[in-house]
C-alpha cells in the first residue's frame, strides 16, 4: 500500500483542485464530442450525400478547427480562459443542436464549419488554465494526466458514438449537445478565472527572449518598439517555431495511424477488425500506461526524452515496411504508442516554458495548429507515397521521424538556454532541467 501511495502522490499529488476541475471539464468535453466522429456516415446514409461531398463537409470542419484555435488564443488571453470555455462549450452545444434538425446540405456544412470552430477552441484556453494553476514543478504532471483524460475521453467516445448511431442519428447529435452542455455547468460552477490580473502582467519584467532571438539584439528591440505584443509575437519566434515545427513532424508520424495504415493493412489482405484490434491496443495502451510515465520521464531533459519518443515512433512505423501479419501490425503499435505515451508531456511542457506569460493562449493556438495542418497534410501526401513507393513508404516516415528526433538534440540546448534567460528576472524559482 504505501508503495501505491507513494506512486500516485508522485503521479496525481500536489495539483490544486481547480487543475481537477479543468481535468474533469476537459474529460467530459471529450467523452461527449462523438456525433463528429459519425459526420461523414451520417451525410452518406442519412442525407444521402456523396462521398466525395460528405468528406468535403468534414474538410469543412477541419478547417474551422484552423480557425478556431487561433481565435481562442486571442481571447482566452485577452478576454480569460474561464470565459473562453464557456462561450466554446455554449456553441458547440447549440450548434450541435442546428445539426441535429438541419436537413439541407449546404446548411449542413456550413455547422460543421462552424462546430470544427467551437471545439478546437477549449485546448488552447485549457492549457493555458492549467499553466495558470499549476506550480511549474508539477506542471509535467499535469500535462501527463491531462494526455490521459483526453485519450479516455476519447476510448469513452468511441464506444458511445457506435451505441448511439445504431439507434439514432437525431440521439447521437443530442446527446452530445447535453454532454457539452455539461461539460460547460462544471465549468462555471467550479473553475474561477486564471488569467493573471492586467495589473500584474503590466508590471511583469520585459522578457528579452519574446521574438526568438536574445537580448541586446537590435532587430528585436525595434520589432518591440513597433508594435504590441500579440499573435504575430508567437508568429516569429523561430525558437518556438523550431519546436513547432518538430511537433508538426511528430503529428504526421502519429496520424499515419488513422490515415495511412488502413490502406496498407488492406493491401495486405486484413480486414478492418483487424485495424480495429490495432487501434484498440493503442487505447489501451495509453489508458492502463500513461499513469506511469512520469516515474519513467522525470529529472530527465525534455529535449532528450523527445528524441527518444519520436525516434520510437520512426521505428514503430518503419517496422510496418516489414508488416504482412497483424502480430507485426500489433508489435509495430506497442513501440509508437510507446513513443507517444513519453512525448505528450515534454511537449506541452515546452510549449508552456517558452510562451510569455501574458502570450500563453496565444502561443498554444499556434502550437494546436500542427494537428489539423498534419490531418491535411498525412492523408494527402501519405495516400501519393503509398501509391507509388508501396511499403517503402513507411521507411520515409521512419526516416522523417529520425531527422525529428535529431532535431530535437540539436534545438535543445537553445531552447533551454532562452527558459533559463528568462528565470534569472524571476527571483524565487529554482532552475529545472527543461528543453
Amino acid at each position: 500500500m504505501r508503495g501505491l501511495r507513494r506512486w500516485w502522490d508522485g503521479t496525481a499529488g500536489g495539483l490544486p483542485a481547480t487543475f481537477w476541475y479543468l481535468w474533469a471539464g476537459l474529460l467530459v468535453n471529450r467523452a461527449g464530442a462523438f456525433a463528429v466522429l459519425f459526420l461523414s456516415l451520417y451525410l452518406t446514409a442519412a442525407r444521402g450525400a456523396s462521398e466525395a461531398l460528405a468528406g468535403a463537409v468534414v474538410g469543412a470542419y477541419g478547417a474551422g478547427g484552423a480557425v478556431g484555435v487561433l481565435l481562442a488564443g486571442v481571447l482566452a488571453d485577452r478576454w480569460g480562459r474561464r470565459a473562453t470555455l464557456l462561450a466554446a462549450h455554449l456553441a458547440a452545444a447549440g450548434l450541435m443542436v442546428g445539426l441535429a434538425f438541419s436537413r439541407h446540405l449546404a446548411l449542413i456544412a456550413a455547422l460543421a464549419a462552424l462546430v470544427g470552430v467551437a471545439h478546437s477552441m477549449p485546448s488552447p484556453a485549457f492549457v493555458a488554465a492549467i499553466v495558470d494553476v499549476v506550480p511549474e514543478h508539477r506542471r509535467s504532471h499535469a500535462f501527463n494526466l491531462q494526455f490521459w483524460a483526453f485519450n479516455l475521453g476519447m476510448a469513452v467516445a468511441s464506444l458511445l458514438a457506435g451505441l448511439l448511431a445504431e439507434a439514432s442519428f437525431l440521439a447521437l447529435f443530442l446527446v452530445d449537445a447535453a454532454a457539452t452542455l455539461a461539460a460547460a455547468a462544471l465549468i462555471a460552477w467550479k473553475v474561477p478565472e486564471t488569467l493573471p490580473r492586467r495589473a500584474e502582467r503590466a508590471g511583469s519584467q520585459p522578457d528579452p527572449t519574446r521574438s526568438g532571438r536574445t537580448a541586446g539584439d537590435p532587430e528585436a528591440d525595434r520589432a518591440g518598439r513597433s508594435r504590441p505584443p500579440g499573435l504575430h509575437t508567437a508568429l516569429t519566434d523561430r525558437t518556438f517555431l523550431v519546436f513547432v515545427g518538430l511537433t508538426f513532424v511528430l503529428a504526421v508520424l502519429t496520424m499515419q495511424t488513422s490515415t495511412i495504415m488502413p490502406l496498407a493493412m488492406r493491401a495486405d489482405g486484413l480486414t478492418p477488425s483487424a485495424y480495429g484490434t490495432v487501434v484498440a491496443l493503442g487505447g489501451a495502451l495509453i489508458v492502463v500506461g500513461q499513469l506511469f510515465v512520469p516515474g519513467l520521464i522525470d529529472g530527465r531533459r525534455a529535449h532528450r526524452v523527445l528524441a527518444l519518443s519520436t525516434g520510437l515512433l520512426a521505428v514503430g512505423f518503419g517496422m510496418l515496411a516489414l508488416a504482412d501479419h497483424l502480430w507485426v501490425y500489433l508489435a509495430a503499435a506497442v513501440v509508437w504508442t510507446v513513443g507517444s505515451m513519453l512525448a505528450a508531456p515534454p511537449n506541452a511542457q515546452i510549449n508552456a516554458d517558452l510562451a510569455p506569460p501574458e502570450l500563453r493562449a496565444r502561443y498554444q493556438s499556434v502550437f494546436y495548429l500542427t494537428f489539423p495542418a498534419a490531418s491535411f497534410v498525412a492523408p494527402t501526401l501519405g495516400g501519393v507515397s503509398l501509391q507509388y513507393l508501396g511499403e517503402r513508404h513507411w521507411l520515409v516516415v521512419a526516416a522523417l521521424g529520425l531527422l525529428a528526433a535529431g532535431g530535437h538534440l540539436l534545438a535543445g540546448p537553445s531552447r533551454e538556454r532562452r527558459v533559463a534567460a528568462r528565470r534569472v528576472g524571476q527571483p524565487g524559482r529554482a532552475a529545472q532541467p527543461v528543453g
